[in-house]
């Protein structure tokens, strides 16, 4: 038997069919697919959170982020919702995964509040990285944070200062509860006996050594009036050869309210 070979065009056309017959079957298969990840049956039936939840609970969670979140099991954005879950208060970092067949599991990372941030009619505070964040005050666990002021986006720069200074204070049981960095660079603080230290400016290791030497001194200079350390009002470091201090009950403005003493 002589086979007699298809003519080319025929050839063509057959391939042709297969093409576009394939490409039909995939569309359907697409189609079909998409419908079946949209099918409310795949809709995400519940969320498992763990890690840092101090700051919420089960019914904060779903009456603020579930709104939120869309599409099914299978189409939801992860990265869209996580936003949703670091668009609440308190919350630094969300880690959002599926967990099959219906279900999410996010995993919480809240600030942990170590400063007030701003005047005392801000809502702002400082976490343990130095980052500031927006949060309602008044769920704040502890109840002596500090308070660091300065130009934005001073705030881990006043942190950090505060955490060198705040352990040279306590030697002289004169806590320190706020911090500020002046708009022109200098530093000032206040101890939890209402005094203001005007510290001054320079490095970090320069205001350290500043206010070391001047509280390592200030117990002598109180003591000449028979005072203590918390009758400290206010102390200026700025001098270049020594500070000046005034103290509670100590009323002499030339020769004793106002003491220089020199380094």
């Amino acid at each position: 038997m002589i086979h007699t070979p298809m003519p080319v065009d025929v050839r063509l056309m057959n391939l042709t069919a297969s093409v576009m017959f394939l490409a039909f079957a995939l569309l359907v298969l697409g189609a079909l697919a998409g419908w079946a990840v949209r099918h409310p049956a795949w809709a995400v039936r519940g969320i498992t959170v763990t890690g840092d939840v101090s700051h919420h609970n089960a019914v904060t969670l779903r009456a603020n982020v579930t709104p939120l979140l869309h599409g099914t099991f299978f189409t939801m954005d992860l990265d869209e919702a996580r936003h949703a879950f670091e668009s609440l208060p308190w919350v630094r970092h969300a880690i959002v995964r599926r967990e099959f067949p219906n279900r999410l599991k996010v995993v919480l990372e809240e600030h942990r509040a170590v400063a007030y941030w701003g005047p005392e009619s801000a809502s702002t505070l400082v976490n343990h990285l130095g980052e500031v964040f927006e949060a309602n005050v008044g769920e704040v666990d502890q109840d002596d944070l500090p308070r660091l002021l300065g130009p934005d986006g001073q705030a881990p720069r006043a942190w950090a200062m505060y955490q060198s200074l705040a352990p040279q204070f306590e030697t002289l049981d004169m806590p320190l509860i706020q911090l500020e960095l002046t708009n022109h660079g200098g530093w000032r603080a206040r101890s939890d006996n209402g005094a203001v230290i005007e510290l001054g400016g320079g490095t970090p290791v320069e205001v350290l050594a500043r206010t070391q030497q001047f509280l390592g001194t200030l117990t002598q200079v109180t003591s000449r009036y028979g005072r203590k350390p918390d009758a400290l009002e206010t102390a200026d470091l700025r001098h270049p050869d020594g500070y000046a201090v005034r103290l509670g009950g100590v009323t002499t403005v030339t020769a004793d309210g106002l003491k220089k003493v020199t380094k």
